[in-house]
């Protein structure tokens, strides 16, 4: 009887979120929301909760977050990684400072304590890679001159991640600073470790798992996906990070066919996690949040918009190229639920959740809104206050020459 149940409930979700997918394509929205709307209505305090399916729910949810790292690090090879950390690191620290001080401001001003501070400063670093992606698939915006700018943010977000994550796993389990020095030192040795063998080789190690056979080669990559992420968090580093590393690793042919065989798992199992987070907030605690909920992701809406503008500005793009990459960084969303999941997880602080759940609503919705038209706008905006000033020239490093959009 049980057993029946289960796959009553968890059919139910999966066909649910297959209809909840197809409605927000076809206004050319992200799931995301819809998603997490599902979750809080199945979850505690929602219309129907769910009770048999829910530990195989919690499982399916760890398996997203493990394969959407894994998605993210076959995107990158080594060489790239390395190269982009060379050119765009002051970027990156630019972004870190406008975008994660809010989130960490808001959590002291709440009072909620260093730990939920830390925390909440990822929620509102780290943009939605998936969500940009696909804003500038269908702007038709992939071959414009600030998109390699863009995609250089995310890279050096998704590489401090596997700084970050260790640090907030340590913080979160409540370890000592000893402890917390040493899971932050063998996550760094892990990351330089594969980083260096992905160098030197790669090729050798995606020979050893490619595979003409696409179900073996499933097979292997996810087994080797979960068996790292295993160990990674059996060492106390968050599993995550296991998995982001396994990607890097794999190039060439092998990283092409593993993400095509792979892209319909992470979609499916991704989907789960949203839900399931939804799942364990209360639909009646965000309210109560709310009003902070969206003065943070206005704030931080306008500290993303700066973050591009400033990035394109150093690589010599034009003035409606700056506007145009910093509306696109808007979006927050799977990694920022992955991050507050922790903390949630973990009962650091009742609150945290529905105001991270409420804030990445706001976000994933208002970030193709700010992709579109933050670039208009500006230019309006500029007319209108200066209509007789041309447009000042970019210039790029020793060198006047205008640079075109």
């Amino acid at each position: 009887m049980h057993s029946a149940v289960l796959l009553i409930e968890f059919g139910s979700i999966i066909l649910g979120l297959g209809l909840l997918g197809r409605f927000a394509g076809r206004f050319r929205l992200s799931p995301i929301p819809l998603y997490l709307l599902a979750g809080l209505a199945f979850g505690e305090g929602g219309l129907l909760p769910l009770g048999a399916s829910e530990e195989f729910v919690a499982t399916g949810a760890e398996i997203g977050v493990i394969l959407l790292l894994l998605m993210l690090g076959l995107e990158y090879t080594a060489t790239d990684l390395v190269s982009n950390l060379k050119t765009h690191y002051p970027s990156g620290l630019v972004d870190c400072a406008l975008n994660a001080l809010p989130g960490a401001a808001v959590a002291l001003l709440l009072g909620w304590g260093p730990v939920a501070a830390v925390v909440l400063a990822g929620v509102t670093w780290i943009s939605s890679s998936g969500v940009i992606a696909k804003v500038l698939g269908d702007l038709g915006r992939v071959g414009n001159r600030e998109t390699p700018v863009i995609l250089s943010v995310l890279v050096l977000e998704d590489l401090a991640m596997a700084v970050y994550l260790p640090i907030v796993t340590a913080l979160v389990a409540g370890v000592g600073l000893m402890a917390g020095s040493v899971t932050l030192a063998i996550a760094l040795g892990a990351a330089g470790l594969v980083l260096f063998l992905a160098v030197r080789y790669g090729r050798l190690i995606s020979r050893f798992v490619s595979s003409d056979d696409p179900e073996k080669l499933l097979l292997v990559v996810l087994g080797l996906t979960i068996l790292v992420a295993g160990v990674a968090q059996q060492l106390q580093v968050s599993a995550a990070v296991g998995a982001f590393l396994v990607g890097i690793a794999l190039s060439g042919e092998v990283a092409e066919g593993a993400h095509t065989l792979l892209s319909p798992l992470r979609d499916l199992f991704a989907a789960v996690f949203f839900v399931f987070f939804g799942l364990h907030t209360d639909p009646t605690s965000i309210p109560p949040v709310l009003l902070p909920a969206l003065g943070l992701a206005v704030v931080t809406a306008l500290t993303k918009i700066a973050t591009g503008y400033w990035a394109a500005r150093r690589a010599g793009i034009s003035v409606k190229g700056r506007w145009r990459a910093g509306g696109a960084l808007v979006a927050r969303g799977e990694f920022s639920i992955v991050i507050a999941g922790l903390a949630v997880s973990a009962g650091i602080e009742p609150s945290l959740g529905p105001l991270a759940t409420a804030y990445v609503l706001i976000l994933v919705v208002l970030g193709p809104l700010t992709a579109r038209y933050t670039e208009p706008v500006a230019t309006w905006w500029s007319r209108r206050r200066e209509p007789g000033r041309p447009e000042p020239a970019p210039r790029t490093a020793g060198t006047e020459a205008p640079v075109a959009d």
